[in-house]
């Protein structure tokens, strides 16, 4: 359970954080770089949620509250010291990923193939997604470039590298099932 009572505590003034294993790091580090980009897409997910229809909207939920397990699995370094650890840290699951592809699969099985490469429009919700894949990648590299100092849980890449595939489908779907996705035209304003 998480009880928050004081909103600032003054320990950051200094320009470095706790993480979840109370180590104190710098605020500029990979780690935290790399999960503060996750909420920020989860930020910017609760925008485009003000767009969704329910059954959109209860996708984007359970999403948002994924990024929030994620962002606590990128604060607890030491994944090798978890059966240690006072409670079990919280790690993104392969059920996590394999829960994203299912719904992609579900979503691209609506659409046409696609003749063009998309560019980001059309509804209000689909450029929120889209807004919100191209934030997913941004999350995707810092965890990776984490991933080449640290030890990372490797089904937090793969559930950002879905992240923004399932992003990608779902502004396509939000584009009239891909009928009013714009398009780019190679070279129409030369």
């Amino acid at each position: 359970m998480v009880v928050l009572s004081k909103i600032y505590t003054r320990t950051g003034d200094a320009g470095d954080t706790a993480l979840g294993n109370g180590e104190r790091v710098a605020k500029h580090s990979p780690r935290v770089t790399a999960y503060g980009t996750v909420d920020e897409l989860n930020a910017t997910l609760g925008m485009a949620r003000l767009y969704a229809p329910e059954d959109t909207d209860a996708q984007l939920a359970r999403i948002q509250n994924d990024l929030f397990d994620l962002g606590a699995d990128l604060c607890r370094p030491d994944m090798e010291k978890d059966a240690e650890a006072e409670y079990t840290p919280l790690r993104v699951t392969d059920a996590q990923v394999t829960r994203l592809e299912a719904e992609i699969d579900a979503m691209n099985a609506r659409l046409e193939p696609l003749r063009s490469f998309v560019l980001p429009g059309g509804t209000a919700l689909s450029a929120h997604l889209h807004l919100c894949r191209t934030v997913a990648r941004r999350a995707e590299r810092h965890t990776v470039d984490l991933a080449t100092g640290e030890k990372v849980n490797p089904a937090a890449v793969k559930y950002l590298n879905r992240l923004s595939d399932w992003f990608f489908v779902a502004a396509r779907i939000a584009n009239d099932d891909g009928r009013a996705d714009v398009l780019w035209k190679p070279g129409e304003n030369r």
